[in-house]
């Protein structure tokens, strides 16, 4: 059974005065803006894994397509407070071609979506609050010719993948998903944050650890 964990970088309140409505979204800083999130099989025993493998570089998958392998300098700060990570959990890194017991994928995840805005129901909300004489006498309203509008937009994340090597026969020969890490936001592909995203996912993950 997968729990998921949701971690976000602040809590913002929502303050309303004297019928003014602003987006406190558009004030958070780039860390601020950042989900962390956690998922996990609780059927697991993560003390019966003492080892693991890590892939050299990190999958881009774009718009669920696998665009390639990336190894830039945020890709290897990222693999190394992994292992960092891991190693402070109790894990023992091995290569891949000596049976280690767990597998470690990095992906970057990136999607790109076309929204649509119905301008009609932006119009029947919002044309009330404007001042009819400033474009024209009283008795004139508002209107919209157009009713569809379009924008797009991209989501980033990078993901981090514990897969269950020492169990595969015994799975049915398939490789199971034991716990998977996933950062969204802002600037979260600066090499300079890739250490803080990792040990912010491994911090809210207590129970990953080898003894």
């Amino acid at each position: 059974m997968l729990q998921k964990q949701w971690f976000y970088g602040i809590l913002i309140p929502v303050i309303i005065i004297a019928g003014c409505k602003k987006d406190p979204l558009n004030h958070l800083t780039n860390e601020e803006s950042r989900i962390y999130v956690t998922d996990h099989d609780s059927t697991a025993n993560f003390q019966s894994y003492k080892t693991y493998s890590i892939s050299d570089s990190v999958s881009v998958i774009q718009d669920n397509q696998n665009a390639g392998q990336l190894l830039g300098l945020y890709e290897i700060n990222l693999i190394n407070a992994i292992k960092t990570s891991m190693q402070q959990n109790g894990y023992s890194l091995v290569d891949k071609s000596s049976n280690p017991d767990l597998a470690i994928n990095v992906s970057e995840i990136i999607n790109t979506q076309t929204n649509v805005i119905d301008y009609s129901m932006y119009w029947d909300s919002y044309s009330s609050y404007y001042d009819p004489y400033y474009w024209g006498d009283p008795g004139y309203g508002y209107y919209s010719p157009y009713s569809l509008g379009t924008y797009t937009s991209q989501t980033d994340g990078t993901e981090i993948d514990l897969l269950d090597l020492k169990n595969a026969s015994a799975n049915g020969s398939k490789i199971v998903s034991l716990w998977s890490g996933l950062v969204m936001g802002q600037d979260i592909y600066n090499p300079n944050n890739a250490a803080s995203e990792v040990q912010k996912l491994f911090s809210q993950s207590t129970y990953l650890k080898a003894n």
